[in-house]
């Protein structure tokens, strides 16, 4: 089954600053793919990771106004970003028992 949720994506910074963008996470593999940062030049300023004051990543996946919060790993080499194994399943358990509740 291929199955890919839309999700987003915040990099945090040590002086307040955020970078937000979106992408789609892969609910098998937990790749994260098409990352498109809003209000942000990768071409320009470089990839988020890269800044000395990058902190980490979260990924937000959201569903009729409920949301489930996950840390994001991001490959400094390539760029890309994913979610280790044990998140992915924390996800898939968190987000399956949130969303099962229906709207409030």
């Amino acid at each position: 089954m291929d199955l890919k949720v839309p999700i987003n994506i915040v990099e945090e910074f040590s002086e307040d600053d955020e970078v937000h963008a979106t992408g789609l996470l892969d609910m098998a593999s937990g790749d994260i793919t098409r990352v498109e940062y809003e209000d942000y030049d990768v071409g320009i300023e470089g990839l988020p990771c890269e800044r000395e004051d990058y902190e980490f990543s979260v990924g937000i996946l959201r569903n009729r106004g409920k949301e489930v919060e996950f840390r994001v790993d991001v490959n400094k080499t390539t760029g890309q970003y994913a979610v280790s194994v044990n998140e992915l399943l924390e996800i898939k358990t968190r987000a399956a028992a949130l969303f099962a509740a229906g709207p409030n």
